[in-house]
């Protein structure tokens, strides 16, 4: 059985496959309708939950669609729903649901309710999102890059702004793709030390986006965050945002990308994320491609 939990987790030569299978996935789709189902319909006949503790619009969208255009079918449960570890245990949870789908895609809060239905369960789980990791954006996210650039092995990738879950993936992706990566960012809210040995840290963004292929930043905020820490938040992170006088520091070439949602002109200026180093939404298209090929992976299909 196989999962797929963080990329790190996963083989290089796996990962590899999966991009080239999401490209290829997208192309055989080029024009038409979205609610059309693939040629091949490699799920047909697979049930898939897709389970939200945390809410979601292009993880539940991408993954709901993605399913339907292979030929399978979603059940979508929330949090509220299933009440997980308040009442049935996640093991149980787990070894239950097993015996209805057949794959199960996980969003939620605390890796550790990941890591132990995925401990649990007898189908495949995938990893829709958690605290500490956020694979499949980076998947998506590789994919965007390499459709534009060609390999990413050996380019140089800068985020600017929190050492957030978004980014641990993208530290993990580093070793696994062979890219470099940079941190630029407050000390407070450096990444968490498990990940170091992964990327350098260069404190003045200007200097750290020098020669840089890729430019990455976050929202500076989560929607979870009470009004104190968004405000120390904004006044840590200001002197990070990706602007037009930032990327013109990076390669004349260089791309922008932000896994969305964004709050404009904090994190990010509206002028760059419309602008011509942007490739916001080929990325958010992209994760319904990289999703669909990392399903396929896991359910061996």
């Amino acid at each position: 059985m196989t999962h797929f939990l963080d990329i790190h987790k996963t083989d290089p030569g796996d990962l590899h496959a999966i991009i080239d299978q999401a490209q290829a996935m997208k192309t055989a789709r080029k024009g038409q309708p979205k609610g059309m189902p693939d040629a091949d319909m490699p799920l047909a006949g697979q049930m898939v939950a897709l389970i939200f503790e945390k809410p979601s619009t292009r993880t539940r969208v991408s993954f709901d669609v993605g399913v339907r255009q292979m030929g399978g079918q979603t059940m979508v449960l929330s949090g509220a729903d299933m009440q997980l570890g308040h009442g049935e245990t996640i093991a149980d949870t787990a070894r239950v649901l097993s015996r209805y789908v057949d794959l199960i895609m996980m969003r939620t809060f605390e890796e550790d309710t990941l890591l132990e239905m995925a401990e649990y369960a007898t189908v495949p789980v995938i990893n829709g999102l958690t605290n500490r990791t956020h694979p499949c954006q980076i998947m998506a996210d590789i994919m965007t890059f390499e459709e534009h650039r060609g390999p990413i092995k050996g380019k140089k990738v800068v985020w600017s702004g929190d050492g957030n879950n978004v980014f641990a993936s993208f530290a993990h992706a580093a070793k696994q793709f062979d890219f470099d990566l940079v941190f630029t960012g407050p000390e407070p809210l450096d990444p968490e030390s498990s990940l170091a040995g992964l990327y350098t840290t260069v404190r003045d963004p200007h200097e750290a986006v020098q020669g840089a292929d890729l430019v990455v930043t976050d929202t500076w905020v989560s929607m979870h965050d009470p009004q104190s820490a968004r405000e120390r938040r904004h006044n840590q992170l200001r002197g990070y945002q990706v602007n037009e006088a930032l990327m013109a520091d990076a390669k004349d070439d260089a791309l922008f990308m932000h896994c969305l949602p964004a709050h404009r002109d904090d994190e990010a200026t509206s002028s760059v994320m419309d602008g011509p180093h942007s490739v916001i939404f080929d990325e958010a298209e992209n994760r319904l491609h990289a999703q669909k090929a990392i399903m396929r992976y896991c359910l061996g299909v």
